[in-house]
């Protein structure tokens, strides 16, 4: 993945720092509780949403159990459409391609509409190290760029920011990227707009070169699919002479028809909307409209890996609709940055450590960025089960043990930093398997229990130090049942 989050300490520190910035902590409170309220409205208004949610699970995992076959599908109609087709196993072949296909134009400027893939792989500061130089025209992935900053929300990557932080960029930054912004630019927010639509203008009229990515990709017919709201995606994928589109191979889906499902449930989840404002959808090319050649790049970069995990695979069903970001009590607090990714949030937490492993401290401690409330889960449109996968992780984490990375089995190394962990496992796995062992244990614990400490020593400080020690109770539960109970035949 993208190299641009290289040198992030592990989650926890960043959160810790994260959650003493009172203005961070209120942009994130008043976007995510706005955000989510609006969702379960829309969500509400339909009676068979249940029927869809599954209908969306069951479509994204036939569609995993045979990705070979309909991959091979989409090359094939794409081809035939007038397109042609790439395969990229990382993210240094992706950008190596797309910057090959942008140089053999002639030209050293791309609009880009927004495109998680293309942030995934690190393809703008690859671009900017060939001498091409890439613009986003998505409003938010616009200040992030102009701020010279990072996205922080899969479907608001400015959501860390308020409106007189943005003017401030649009004041400073716009005059060195193209147009500058009006004199006089308030923090209204139709006066922001208007800047942004100003300023991109001349770069949409300009432009022979447009990048996107792709919400879905039609097997059947080689149709690419991208939803947004603000115009923006139109023009970049109609104005340009060539098209050039990264998407992960997870996005597609067999059939036309499976689109049905996924348009009511993705803009309900993410914007809180019936249906998308822009809802672009191309087919190769032809001679009357759009960009007279198109290039589609497919992206693995980790996901062959993770379809090869039988609990882990489903985090490949996401559509990226942010839903579990705005109800994830973690990260209202922590923002995205904390992550390390530009998957932030608790979809973040069980993707990036499978997409790049998890050897580094920030991706091994990724799966633990989550209370394991469940409530991602209950929000996801195509039953993305979070916590099942974190546990997974965990395990995967502390234990080691078998994974699939480039392609190849391998036996990971318990990660540093859990020896402790291991061994109160282990001690408490043969606890529960020596029963005599256990009663014994939780009797000496009852008869102890005034000299127990508040924290616990030694590692233990890391859990105790933002919890409560649970008080252990005058006697076990076997000897107050026994002693109530135990004598009393039929006792309820």
């Amino acid at each position: 993945m993208s190299g641009t989050f290289v040198g992030m300490p592990a989650f926890p520190e960043a959160a810790r720092t994260a959650v003493r910035n009172p203005t961070l902590r209120g942009n994130l409170r008043h976007a995510t509780h706005t955000i989510r309220d609006k969702r379960a409205r829309a969500v509400a208004e339909l009676d068979d949403w249940a029927a869809l949610r599954e209908a969306g699970r069951r479509i994204k995992d036939h569609t995993l159990r045979h990705l070979d076959r309909y991959l091979v599908q989409v090359e094939e109609a794409v081809t035939a459409a007038g397109g042609t087709v790439h395969w990229a196993a990382d993210a240094e072949e992706a950008n190596a391609i797309v910057a090959r296909l942008v140089k053999e134009t002639g030209e050293r400027e791309v609009v880009k509409v927004k495109s998680m893939a293309t942030q995934e792989i690190g393809l703008n500061e690859a671009l900017e190290a060939e001498g091409i130089h890439a613009y986003e025209t998505d409003l938010a992935e616009l200040i992030v760029q102009l701020g010279k900053d990072r996205p922080s929300h899969i479907l608001v990557p400015a959501i860390h920011r308020n409106r007189g932080e943005i003017r401030d960029i649009f004041r400073s930054e716009m005059g060195e990227w193209g147009r500058p912004a009006p004199e006089g630019l308030t923090d209204a927010p139709a006066e922001l707009a208007e800047a942004a639509r100003l300023h991109l203008r001349e770069k949409f009229l300009r432009a022979k070169v447009g990048i996107s990515g792709a919400n879905f990709v039609v097997a059947e017919t080689g149709t690419l699919v991208v939803v947004e709201s603000e115009g923006n995606g139109r023009m970049c994928l109609t104005l340009p002479e060539t098209l050039i589109s990264v998407v992960g191979i997870e996005k597609v889906v067999p059939r036309w028809q499976d689109l049905e499902v996924f348009l009511q449930t993705l803009p309900r989840s993410s914007t809180a909307e019936r249906m998308n404002p822009y809802t672009s959808m191309w087919t190769g090319t032809t001679d009357e409209d759009g960009p007279g050649t198109f290039h589609l790049v497919l992206l693995d970069n980790g996901r062959t890996d993770t379809l090869a995990d039988e609990v882990g695979r489903q985090a490949l069903r996401c559509i990226r609709c942010s839903a579990c970001l705005n109800v994830c009590p973690v990260y209202e607090r922590a923002g995205g940055h904390a992550y390390g990714s530009v998957y932030p949030g608790p979809i973040g937490a069980i993707l990036s450590p499978q997409l790049r492993g998890t050897g580094s401290e920030i991706d091994a401690s990724l799966p633990y960025a989550s209370s394991l409330c469940g409530a991602c889960y209950e929000v996801c449109p195509v039953a993305i089960d979070i916590p099942e996968v974190l546990v997974h992780l965990r395990e995967r984490v502390v234990q080691g043990g078998p994974a699939v990375r480039r392609g190849n089995r391998v036996v990971l190394r318990p990660a540093k930093g859990h020896a402790a962990e291991r061994a109160a496992m282990r001690a408490a796995q043969w606890a529960f398997t020596h029963p005599g062992a256990l009663r014994a244990g939780q009797r000496l614990a009852s008869r102890t229990r005034r000299f127990h400490p508040r924290t616990l020593p030694g590692p233990g400080r890391a859990w105790s130090g933002t919890r409560d020690l649970p008080e252990v109770p005058a006697e076990p539960f076997r000897d107050w049942w026994q002693r109530t109970r135990g004598g009393k035949d039929g006792a309820k």
